[in-house]
Protein backbone atom coordinates (compact mmCIF):
# COMPACT_ATOMS: atom_id res chain seq x y z
CA UNK A 1 0.00 0.00 0.00
CA UNK A 2 1.17 3.26 -0.82
CA UNK A 3 -0.56 6.51 1.16
CA UNK A 4 0.53 9.80 -0.45
CA UNK A 5 0.03 12.90 2.33
CA UNK A 6 -0.15 15.43 0.10
CA UNK A 7 -3.59 14.47 -0.80
CA UNK A 8 -5.02 13.15 2.53
CA UNK A 9 -7.39 15.78 3.83
CA UNK A 10 -7.98 13.82 7.37
CA UNK A 11 -11.70 13.25 7.17
CA UNK A 12 -11.25 9.50 8.50
CA UNK A 13 -13.58 7.73 6.30
CA UNK A 14 -10.87 5.14 5.93
CA UNK A 15 -11.37 4.71 9.58
CA UNK A 16 -15.53 4.37 9.42
CA UNK A 17 -14.99 2.15 6.29
CA UNK A 18 -12.24 -0.40 8.00
CA UNK A 19 -14.86 -0.34 10.69
CA UNK A 20 -17.85 -1.15 8.71
CA UNK A 21 -15.96 -3.66 6.21
CA UNK A 22 -14.03 -6.03 9.34
CA UNK A 23 -16.63 -5.72 12.08
CA UNK A 24 -14.55 -4.19 14.57
CA UNK A 25 -16.71 -2.76 17.19
CA UNK A 26 -17.47 0.30 19.04
CA UNK A 27 -16.09 0.40 22.61
CA UNK A 28 -17.42 3.82 23.92
CA UNK A 29 -15.56 6.42 24.99
CA UNK A 30 -15.09 5.17 28.91
CA UNK A 31 -12.39 2.44 26.73
CA UNK A 32 -11.38 5.13 24.66
CA UNK A 33 -10.09 6.97 27.66
CA UNK A 34 -8.84 3.41 28.82
CA UNK A 35 -6.76 3.50 25.80
CA UNK A 36 -8.67 0.51 24.61
CA UNK A 37 -9.79 1.70 21.63
CA UNK A 38 -10.16 -0.72 18.55
CA UNK A 39 -9.67 1.13 15.88
CA UNK A 40 -7.59 -0.38 13.27
CA UNK A 41 -6.72 2.33 11.22
CA UNK A 42 -5.64 5.48 13.39
CA UNK A 43 -4.74 9.47 11.74
CA UNK A 44 -2.10 10.99 13.88
CA UNK A 45 -2.34 14.98 12.95
CA UNK A 46 1.85 16.40 13.39
CA UNK A 47 1.65 19.77 14.13
CA UNK A 48 4.62 22.57 13.24
CA UNK A 49 4.98 26.18 14.51
CA UNK A 50 6.89 28.80 13.14
CA UNK A 51 10.07 28.12 15.08
CA UNK A 52 13.30 27.17 12.49
CA UNK A 53 16.65 25.85 13.01
CA UNK A 54 17.55 29.65 12.14
CA UNK A 55 14.99 31.79 14.52
CA UNK A 56 16.24 29.34 16.99
CA UNK A 57 20.13 30.22 16.67
CA UNK A 58 18.96 34.13 16.55
CA UNK A 59 17.06 34.13 19.70
CA UNK A 60 19.70 31.55 21.50
CA UNK A 61 17.85 29.11 22.28
CA UNK A 62 19.02 25.58 23.12
CA UNK A 63 18.52 22.60 21.31
CA UNK A 64 15.87 21.60 24.23
CA UNK A 65 13.91 24.65 24.09
CA UNK A 66 14.25 24.78 20.02
CA UNK A 67 12.27 21.69 19.98
CA UNK A 68 9.70 22.83 22.80
CA UNK A 69 9.04 25.87 20.73
CA UNK A 70 8.25 24.09 17.68
CA UNK A 71 5.95 21.34 19.93
CA UNK A 72 3.93 24.58 20.89
CA UNK A 73 1.88 25.31 17.88
CA UNK A 74 -0.29 27.46 19.93
CA UNK A 75 1.92 30.58 19.34
CA UNK A 76 2.55 29.86 15.82
CA UNK A 77 0.80 32.61 13.51
CA UNK A 78 0.59 30.00 10.48
CA UNK A 79 -0.04 26.89 11.86
CA UNK A 80 0.53 24.23 9.83
CA UNK A 81 -1.07 20.17 10.14
CA UNK A 82 0.05 16.64 8.43
CA UNK A 83 -2.55 14.08 8.56
CA UNK A 84 -0.88 10.70 8.98
CA UNK A 85 -3.03 7.44 8.51
CA UNK A 86 -1.70 4.10 10.23
CA UNK A 87 -2.24 1.09 10.31
CA UNK A 88 -0.49 -2.13 10.59
CA UNK A 89 2.48 -2.19 7.96
CA UNK A 90 2.76 -5.76 7.26
CA UNK A 91 6.72 -5.69 8.47
CA UNK A 92 8.59 -8.29 6.39
CA UNK A 93 10.86 -8.17 9.24
CA UNK A 94 7.87 -8.25 11.63
CA UNK A 95 9.03 -7.51 15.49
CA UNK A 96 5.52 -8.83 16.51
CA UNK A 97 5.92 -12.50 14.49
CA UNK A 98 9.05 -13.32 16.64
CA UNK A 99 7.76 -12.95 20.05
CA UNK A 100 4.26 -14.89 20.02
CA UNK A 101 4.48 -17.89 22.04
CA UNK A 102 1.94 -19.60 20.00
CA UNK A 103 2.95 -18.53 16.21
CA UNK A 104 -0.50 -16.91 16.41
CA UNK A 105 1.05 -14.04 14.29
CA UNK A 106 2.61 -15.59 11.13
CA UNK A 107 3.62 -14.25 7.76
CA UNK A 108 2.17 -15.49 4.28
CA UNK A 109 4.03 -15.75 0.90
CA UNK A 110 2.09 -12.55 -0.07
CA UNK A 111 3.99 -10.33 2.30
CA UNK A 112 0.87 -10.04 4.60
CA UNK A 113 1.15 -10.46 8.20
CA UNK A 114 -1.51 -12.76 9.56
CA UNK A 115 -3.20 -13.38 12.64
CA UNK A 116 -4.90 -16.92 13.71
CA UNK A 117 -7.43 -15.55 16.11
CA UNK A 118 -8.45 -19.33 17.37
CA UNK A 119 -4.45 -19.84 17.93
CA UNK A 120 -3.92 -16.86 20.20
CA UNK A 121 -4.15 -17.09 23.86
CA UNK A 122 -3.73 -12.92 24.64
CA UNK A 123 -0.22 -12.76 26.17
CA UNK A 124 0.03 -8.97 23.90
CA UNK A 125 3.59 -9.73 23.88
CA UNK A 126 3.16 -8.51 20.08
CA UNK A 127 1.13 -5.53 20.97
CA UNK A 128 4.29 -4.62 23.88
CA UNK A 129 6.62 -5.28 20.79
CA UNK A 130 4.92 -3.47 17.64
CA UNK A 131 6.64 -0.37 17.23
CA UNK A 132 4.07 1.68 15.62
CA UNK A 133 1.35 0.57 18.29
CA UNK A 134 -1.27 -0.63 15.21
CA UNK A 135 -2.98 -3.75 17.31
CA UNK A 136 -5.24 -4.35 19.23
CA UNK A 137 -6.63 -6.25 22.31
CA UNK A 138 -10.35 -7.36 22.74
CA UNK A 139 -10.89 -7.00 26.99
CA UNK A 140 -14.45 -8.40 26.21
CA UNK A 141 -16.67 -9.72 23.98
CA UNK A 142 -17.78 -6.60 22.83
CA UNK A 143 -20.95 -8.49 21.05
CA UNK A 144 -24.00 -9.77 23.11
CA UNK A 145 -23.02 -7.33 25.65
CA UNK A 146 -25.10 -5.29 27.54
CA UNK A 147 -21.88 -2.53 28.23
CA UNK A 148 -21.31 -2.12 24.73
CA UNK A 149 -24.73 -1.81 23.43
CA UNK A 150 -23.91 -0.28 20.48
CA UNK A 151 -24.75 -2.79 17.37
CA UNK A 152 -23.60 -5.81 18.09
CA UNK A 153 -26.61 -6.91 20.78
CA UNK A 154 -29.45 -6.92 18.10
CA UNK A 155 -30.98 -8.83 15.08
CA UNK A 156 -30.81 -5.84 13.34
CA UNK A 157 -26.83 -4.15 14.28
CA UNK A 158 -26.41 -7.81 13.48
CA UNK A 159 -27.21 -7.61 9.67
CA UNK A 160 -24.65 -5.30 9.07
CA UNK A 161 -22.05 -7.25 10.13
CA UNK A 162 -19.97 -8.23 7.39
CA UNK A 163 -20.22 -12.12 7.00
CA UNK A 164 -16.81 -12.55 5.50
CA UNK A 165 -15.02 -11.42 8.62
CA UNK A 166 -15.20 -13.51 11.85
CA UNK A 167 -16.34 -11.72 15.04
CA UNK A 168 -13.78 -11.36 17.26
CA UNK A 169 -13.85 -13.14 20.93
CA UNK A 170 -12.53 -11.66 24.30
CA UNK A 171 -8.81 -12.16 24.57
CA UNK A 172 -7.42 -12.11 21.36
CA UNK A 173 -5.18 -9.75 19.30
CA UNK A 174 -6.46 -8.50 16.17
CA UNK A 175 -5.16 -5.74 13.64
CA UNK A 176 -5.37 -5.14 9.81
CA UNK A 177 -5.53 -8.01 7.84
CA UNK A 178 -5.00 -5.62 4.10
CA UNK A 179 -8.86 -6.72 4.13
CA UNK A 180 -7.69 -10.25 3.22
CA UNK A 181 -11.04 -11.44 2.25
CA UNK A 182 -11.26 -8.86 -0.49
CA UNK A 183 -8.12 -10.40 -1.76
CA UNK A 184 -9.35 -14.24 -1.26
CA UNK A 185 -12.27 -13.17 -3.40
CA UNK A 186 -10.30 -11.25 -6.05
CA UNK A 187 -8.42 -14.31 -6.40
CA UNK A 188 -10.89 -16.92 -6.59
CA UNK A 189 -12.54 -14.71 -9.51
CA UNK A 190 -9.53 -14.51 -11.79
CA UNK A 191 -9.34 -18.25 -10.88
CA UNK A 192 -12.86 -18.81 -12.33
CA UNK A 193 -12.51 -17.03 -15.07
CA UNK A 194 -8.84 -18.57 -15.99
CA UNK A 195 -6.69 -15.21 -15.51
CA UNK A 196 -4.29 -13.14 -13.59
CA UNK A 197 -4.95 -10.68 -11.17
CA UNK A 198 -4.91 -7.70 -13.07
CA UNK A 199 -3.76 -4.58 -11.26
CA UNK A 200 -6.99 -2.90 -9.73
CA UNK A 201 -8.75 -6.12 -8.75
CA UNK A 202 -8.35 -5.82 -5.24
CA UNK A 203 -9.03 -3.32 -2.99
CA UNK A 204 -9.09 -2.44 0.71
CA UNK A 205 -11.65 -0.79 2.31
CA UNK A 206 -9.82 2.41 3.31
CA UNK A 207 -8.21 2.75 -0.12
CA UNK A 208 -12.16 2.41 -1.79
CA UNK A 209 -13.41 4.90 0.60
CA UNK A 210 -11.19 7.45 0.37
CA UNK A 211 -12.37 10.52 -1.40
CA UNK A 212 -9.29 12.02 -2.51
CA UNK A 213 -7.31 8.59 -3.66
CA UNK A 214 -4.62 9.19 -1.53
CA UNK A 215 -4.42 5.44 -0.73
CA UNK A 216 -3.75 2.93 -3.39
CA UNK A 217 -3.41 -0.84 -2.94
CA UNK A 218 -1.84 -3.06 -5.25
CA UNK A 219 1.09 -5.60 -5.50
CA UNK A 220 4.57 -4.30 -5.41
CA UNK A 221 6.04 -6.78 -7.50
CA UNK A 222 4.23 -6.50 -10.73
CA UNK A 223 6.02 -3.67 -12.09
CA UNK A 224 3.41 -2.08 -14.29
CA UNK A 225 1.07 -1.69 -11.05
CA UNK A 226 0.06 1.81 -9.59
CA UNK A 227 1.83 0.68 -6.45
CA UNK A 228 5.11 -0.06 -7.73
CA UNK A 229 5.49 3.53 -9.66
CA UNK A 230 4.33 5.19 -5.80
CA UNK A 231 7.10 2.60 -4.05
CA UNK A 232 9.60 4.20 -6.48
CA UNK A 233 9.05 7.66 -6.25
CA UNK A 234 11.31 10.04 -4.32
CA UNK A 235 8.78 11.47 -1.88
CA UNK A 236 8.45 7.62 -0.78
CA UNK A 237 9.43 6.59 2.51
CA UNK A 238 8.78 3.70 5.01
CA UNK A 239 7.72 5.36 9.30
CA UNK A 240 10.31 4.18 11.41
CA UNK A 241 12.55 3.13 8.63
CA UNK A 242 15.70 3.36 11.08
CA UNK A 243 14.53 -0.11 12.58
CA UNK A 244 14.86 -1.81 9.51
CA UNK A 245 11.41 -3.75 9.93
CA UNK A 246 11.17 -3.58 6.83
CA UNK A 247 6.90 -2.72 5.89
CA UNK A 248 4.76 -2.86 3.25
CA UNK A 249 3.23 0.58 3.40
CA UNK A 250 4.89 3.48 2.27
CA UNK A 251 4.11 6.92 2.40
CA UNK A 252 5.05 9.66 -0.01
CA UNK A 253 6.08 12.59 2.19
CA UNK A 254 4.07 16.08 2.12
CA UNK A 255 5.99 18.52 0.20
CA UNK A 256 4.46 22.53 0.78
CA UNK A 257 5.24 25.14 -1.49
CA UNK A 258 5.47 28.40 0.40
CA UNK A 259 7.29 30.54 -1.90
Amino acid sequence: MSVDLNSCTGCGACIIACHAENNVPVVGKEEIRRSRDMHWLRIDRYYSSDMTEEKAHQDGLSSIDKFLAMEDASASESLEVVFHPVMCQHCNHAPCETVCPVAATTHSREGLNHMAYNRCVGTRYCANNCPYKVRRFNWFNYSDNEQFDFYMNNDLGKMVLNPDVVVRSRGVMEKCSMCIQNIQKAKLDAKKENRKLNDGDVDCACASACDSGSMVFGDVLDKKSKVYAESKSPRAYHLLEELDTQPSVWYQTKVRNKE
